[in-house]
């Protein structure tokens, strides 16, 4: 009896459908009405004075009363002050200078608290405390220290630039608020040093180890390549912080000697105060168009990087 073997019948797969566009996921009115309280709120608190303060810097106004247009005249007049002028070069060279020693010292502390060391959990809680305290309890304490204690250092040790208060030096009175803003900002530079640096796998550290690389190669051609993001994004960062500086140089010397150390932000705030509000508002103005610019440089800068 012959026998006859089936031979299985194949069928084409049926094509995959290409894939389309993805719809938008559609979103609940819920959601909007919880937006709200906080869209209204920070319009009336931000968005709302900003535009009447860009309103009354084309005007005379001194804050209350009658006003009158002038047009461009707050803006021409800014330009070629001198006291407006001086502001703007202290402070940005005061950031300048701030944001270099900051990341430096909180880099080399993040490399010294991320080694193999003893106490290191509570080491990184003493070296962030400063984080915590206000500026202006900081500028204060340090203010003393400056007018009292370094001063008589300085006098039992013969140094005579140390003998009086460095605040009252209209040549070293910025060294004091450099000081100071970095003693308060090391510990938030530091800690997302700290996040970069243990992000790096040990292995690199290992295969370095075995060509023969020695630490400062490796820190130079290894750790810093690795955290080149944490450090653009914490320049730019400080460097705009350091821009608004104001309680610390308040606290220590109110602007002085004279107006050697007085920043933009307090130029404003004494205008406000001075009768020379549209005037002021002018200048503040021209300062929040610098830091728009300078947010897009941080936006560009900062863009495909996952360092945070």
């Amino acid at each position: 009896m012959a026998t006859t073997t089936a031979t299985p019948v194949t069928t084409p797969h049926a094509p995959r459908p290409e894939a389309g566009p993805r719809k938008r996921r559609k979103v609940e009115p819920i959601y909007y009405l919880f937006l709200l309280p906080a869209l209204v709120l920070f319009s009336l608190a931000i968005t709302l004075p900003a535009v009447m303060g860009i309103f009354y810097s084309f005007t005379n106004s001194i804050g209350f009363g009658e006003w009158e247009f002038v047009g461009l005249i707050n803006y021409q007049a800014m330009f070629s002050d001198p006291a407006i002028l001086q502001s703007y070069l202290f402070t940005f060279g005061f950031a300048a200078v701030t944001v270099v020693v900051v990341n430096v010292v909180a880099f080399l502390l993040a490399v010294g608290l991320t080694a193999r060391i003893r106490f290191k959990s509570g080491l990184r809680a003493i070296f962030v405390i400063p984080m915590v305290i206000s500026g202006i309890i900081i500028a204060y304490v340090f203010n003393y220290l400056f007018s009292n204690s370094v001063p008589a250092a300085g006098s039992s040790l013969g140094i005579s630039w140390l003998s009086e208060s460095l605040l009252a030096n209209p040549d070293l009175a910025w060294v004091a608020i450099v000081v100071v803003t970095a003693w308060q900002a090391i510990p938030g530079t530091l800690l997302i040093y700290i996040a970069g640096l243990l992000s790096i796998p040990g292995d690199v550290y290992e295969a370095a180890d075995l060509d023969g690389a020695s630490k400062l190669q490796a820190l130079l051609r290894i750790t810093l390549p690795l955290v080149a993001g944490y450090v653009v994004i914490n320049v730019i960062l400080g460097f705009k912080n350091f821009l608004n500086a104001y309680d610390i140089i308040v606290g220590l010397t109110n602007g002085g000697p004279g107006t050697e150390t007085r920043s933009i932000a307090m130029t404003i705030v004494t205008g406000f105060t001075g009768g020379d509000y549209a005037y002021q508002m002018a200048n503040a103005t021209v300062f929040f168009l610098i830091t728009i610019v300078i947010s897009l440089v941080q936006l560009r800068a900062t863009r495909g990087r996952s360092a945070l």
